[in-house]
């Protein structure tokens, strides 16, 4: 095998030569067809342009908006192991900087471990923290 009988696995094909007589099958119009916009040079609009008529895009009504926004933090379990952690509530860990001020609602979810019983208060939780949290005698209220 030599550098020069490789052959690409997907041949190459050569571009159309237009406008170049009759015997190329591509000669006087260039294969642009009679007449109109799209046969004359720079005779291409805009997308969606149709014609002078209101556009589809135009013609339809504007409907909603959803904020891609998530104001829900996560917090690790392990996180709420804290100084005077008896009673936490959303205010409490924005106090403690666990999470930012712009969140409004908190989530607890199963990574790391508590020792004390805690009482959660306004907070979501997950299956696994739930039994933790009840398993140390604490409270979730939400």
């Amino acid at each position: 095998m030599e550098f020069n009988t490789i052959a690409p696995e997907v041949k190459k094909k050569n571009a159309k030569r237009v406008g170049r007589g009759i015997g190329s099958g591509n000669g006087k119009t260039a294969g642009r067809g009679h007449k109109g916009q799209k046969s004359r040079a720079g005779g291409f609009h805009k997308v969606g342009f149709e014609g002078g008529q209101m556009p589809l895009q135009r013609r339809l009504p504007k409907v909603g908006f959803t904020s891609r926004k998530n104001n829900t933090a996560r917090v690790r379990l392990g996180e709420l192991q804290f100084e005077g952690n008896e009673n936490i509530t959303l205010e409490v860990l924005k106090e403690k900087k666990i999470i930012s001020n712009a969140a409004k609602e908190v989530k607890v979810f199963l990574s790391g471990e508590i020792k004390n019983k805690i009482n959660l208060s306004g907070i979501m939780v997950t299956k696994g923290v739930r039994k933790v949290i009840e398993d140390l005698g604490g409270k979730i209220t939400e």
